[in-house]
């Protein structure tokens, strides 16, 4: 069954990030080859969506002259940022693999005014990376 959503995060070093979303996220990737690696998201789901996480050189080459340059201090930092929401079993759980695999925390764990608990982070490439549940 081919995913419905497909979200991929720009990283500076796939080998890194990767290992980051497997220990985070207790799964192993779905595909992990040079360029592109795949999780099925929510972790253990279904294989609706995706979490792809390709390196900064694979986006620099799609936009080619569209690749903001000329900005001072561009480099890898210049890729686009990102939230990843996920709606997880126990959101203080996954949080805290995060913490433990690197990612600096943003906000404990809470209940928010639109009524769902979660955990906010920044992954190693500085992506929002927030776990949830339902109130």
């Amino acid at each position: 069954m081919r995913p419905r959503a497909h979200f991929i995060l720009y990283v500076s070093d796939q080998e890194r990030a990767t290992e980051f979303y497997r220990v985070t996220l207790a799964v192993a990737p779905r595909l992990h080859v040079p360029g592109m690696t795949e999780f099925d998201i929510p972790p253990g789901g279904n294989g609706e969506a995706v979490l792809g996480l390709m390196p900064v050189a694979g986006i620099r080459r799609l936009l080619g002259d569209a690749w903001p340059s000329g900005t001072i201090g561009c480099d890898e930092r210049c890729a686009p940022k990102a939230e990843v929401y996920l709606y997880v079993p126990d959101p203080a759980t996954f949080h805290g693999r995060a913490l433990a695999s690197g990612a600096r925390e943003l906000s404990s764990l809470a209940l928010r005014d639109w009524g769902d608990r979660v955990a906010y982070s920044l992954d190693l490439d500085g992506h929002v990376l927030a776990f949830a549940s339902g109130a």
